[in-house]
């Protein structure tokens, strides 16, 4: 039994290996953003379901959101030689030099989730981020009766979030008496609670929030509610994580999210890394409609 086919085996049982240079056939390198949200802790679970079905090896590493990870993570991907490497990137820009590395080595690249800005790679799954926005900003139009004063929590390095909230904006546009009065950075939900405290104490007059992630959102509520402004300001948010959920159908401030579905990504993203080792042709794009939830 070759290297190759032994460290494939090993990676299928689960077994720990300890390898250098050595590379699996038909392997599959997956470098997710974060574990510390549910939404990529299903799409890693829904990964390894369809890898493990597929009898594919796959190998699943976490940057955590810090781009110097990941790009240590692909390069060590690059190094074991996988077939396919899968990727949401931290930084839609910043991790160009890892993909276009990837790629000279003859390795495909498929993007999950968050697309990569200003190259081309084999195939990019995910949400249909700008339609989501799009009926974030009609939901937040509606439940405002088309009129007040709206505040968004950002994350513009991310390109998926910058869809999102074009969509958002571009929904907003059509209803004249709807004002975008606020726009700030909050990343981690700490820092969204803290933006979200700083927009209403500057615009006290805010009548909605729209968090680019669930995190975001649930922090928002929670300074809404800090602010007493519980009968003024709605809440929207965008994943569809089950505390977003129940928040929805629990909390009046939460009026709203748009629901993605990581589990649907992470089997097409290894159907779709399958297809490639199979040599076979697959969507450049493959785009995902969000849903709408607004409670039970």
């Amino acid at each position: 039994m070759t290297i190759k086919r032994i460290l494939k085996t090993a990676l299928l049982s689960g077994a720990a290996v300890i390898a250098t240079t050595a590379a699996w056939a038909e392997g599959i390198g997956a470098s997710l953003l974060t574990q510390q949200h549910p939404f990529y802790i299903q799409l890693a679970d829904a990964m390894k379901a369809e890898a493990s079905d597929q009898n594919v090896a796959i190998e699943v590493s976490i940057a955590n959101q810090d781009l110097s990870k990941q790009l240590a993570d692909v390069e060590d991907f690059i190094v074991k030689g996988v077939d396919v490497l899968i990727i949401s990137p931290v930084d839609s820009q910043g991790v160009l030099p890892a993909i276009m590395k990837a790629q000279k080595a003859g390795i495909k690249v498929i993007t999950v989730d968050v697309p990569a800005q200003n190259i081309d790679v084999t195939s990019h799954i995910g949400t249909d981020n700008y339609t989501g926005g799009v009926k974030a900003g009609e939901l937040m139009a509606e439940v405002l009766d088309e009129k007040g004063e709206v505040a968004i929590i950002d994350y513009p390095t991310v390109q998926s979030v910058v869809a999102r909230i074009d969509g958002f904006k571009d929904a907003v546009a059509n209803y004249p008496d709807v004002e975008i009065v606020a726009q700030q950075t909050g990343i981690t939900r700490a820092e969204a609670l803290a933006v979200a405290q700083n927009m209403l104490q500057a615009n006290p007059e805010i009548d909605g929030i729209f968090g680019f992630g669930d995190d975001a959102a649930l922090a928002a509520a929670v300074a809404v509610k800090a602010a007493g402004l519980q009968d003024q300001v709605k809440v929207i948010g965008f994943d569809g994580m089950e505390e977003a959920i129940n928040a929805v159908n629990t909390d009046p401030v939460m009026v709203g999210v748009i629901q993605q579905f990581p589990d649907q990504m992470g089997k097409s993203a290894v159907d779709t890394a399958i297809r490639l080792i199979n040599g076979d042709d697959v969507p450049v794009e493959q785009p995902i409609v969000p849903g709408v939830y607004t409670g039970q």
